[in-house]
C-alpha cells in the first residue's frame, strides 16, 4: 500500500498506554526507530547500543507497561504516523550528561526529547501536530514548562528543528552549542 503521496491532516493524538503497544511495535519496526534505540538512548545513553534490540524493547514496554504513558502516538485513521517522548525530565538521566541538553535551572520541567514519524509522512506536519499535543500532555500533568533540545538548521535528527519549536511558542533559554538550542514553552497560567 502506497502513502507517500497522503497528507497527514490533522492526526489524532494519544498518549502511548499499553493496549497501543502493537502500534507503536509496528510504528518502529524490527529496527526499533533509530538504530535499536526503542526511546531508551535518553533513559540509557550509549549504553543502548551495547544491548540486543530486543532487550531496548523489552525494556521500554515495561516502561509502557508500568505507566504513566511516556509519550504520544499520532495516527492517521488506525496507522500509527509518530511518536513523541514526552516525560519529566528526571526520568531521563543522560539529558543531564549532555552538553546539548545540560540543565539550565533546578525547575521541575518535562522533557519533549524525540521525534519518530513514518516513511512517507515526514515534512507533512507530523512534529508540528506532536509538539502541540505534548504541550497539552504536559500542561495536564500540571508541568511549570515544557523543554526541548532542537537543532538550529536541517538536519536528519530525531529532536526536532529549532524553527518548529518557536513557531509552537518555545523560547531559547539556552544556546549550548551553535547547531543546538535548548528550548522551553511556560505552562504556568
Amino acid at each position: 500500500m502506497k502513502r507517500n503521496n497522503r497528507q497527514a491532516a490533522n492526526p489524532i493524538i494519544v498518549p502511548l498506554t499499553p493496549d497501543l503497544w502493537p502500534a507503536l511495535e509496528d510504528l518502529f519496526g524490527p529496527r526499533g526507530a533509530t538504530d535499536g534505540c526503542w526511546c531508551m538512548y535518553w533513559r540509557l545513553g550509549k549504553e543502548y547500543k551495547n544491548h540486543d534490540r530486543a532487550l531496548n524493547k523489552a525494556a521500554f514496554r515495561r516502561i509502557v507497561k508500568r505507566g504513566p504513558p511516556p509519550g504520544l502516538l499520532a495516527f492517521e485513521g488506525d496507522l500509527a504516523v509518530g511518536w513523541c517522548q514526552v516525560t519529566p525530565r528526571a526520568v531521563l538521566p543522560i539529558l543531564d550528561q549532555r552538553r546539548v541538553s545540560a540543565r539550565v535551572d533546578d525547575a521541575p520541567v518535562w522533557s519533549l526529547s524525540c521525534f519518530y514519524v513514518r516513511k512517507g509522512y515526514r515534512r507533512k506536519g507530523i512534529v508540528s501536530a506532536l509538539i502541540d499535543a505534548a504541550v497539552k500532555a504536559a500542561k495536564r500533568a500540571k508541568a511549570p514548562a515544557l523543554e526541548a533540545y532542537p537543532y538550529v538548521t536541517k538536519q536528519p535528527v530525531y529532536v526536532g528543528l529549532l524553527s518548529s519549536f518557536e513557531r509552537a511558542g518555545f523560547k531559547v533559554v539556552a544556546r549550548p552549542t551553535a547547531s543546538r538550542a535548548i528550548v522551553r514553552h511556560s505552562l504556568k497560567g
